[in-house]
């Protein structure tokens, strides 16, 4: 076998190895990976007790003091 081959043997092993762990990271990071939440986040503007509701309550009563609040706007 000649010089040539075995470099290029070694070149192609690498790369494919290499994709090979690219491939797995990315999949491994989408499943186990964060995601975003659909809740609304407030402030209550009596405590100041920060807290989060469902997305489909546009004011939500503080847990804390019971004042009715809106939920903030970024």
């Amino acid at each position: 076998m000649r010089t040539d081959h075995l470099i290029l043997t070694y070149v192609v092993s690498l790369l494919a190895a290499l994709s090979g762990l690219a491939i797995y990271s990315e999949l491994r990071s989408r499943r186990f990976g964060p995601t975003s939440s659909e809740d609304h986040i407030f402030r209550c503007k009596k405590c100041g007790l920060v807290y989060t509701d469902d997305a489909d309550v546009d004011r939500s009563r503080c847990s804390q003091c019971g004042q009715a609040n809106d939920a903030i706007k970024f």
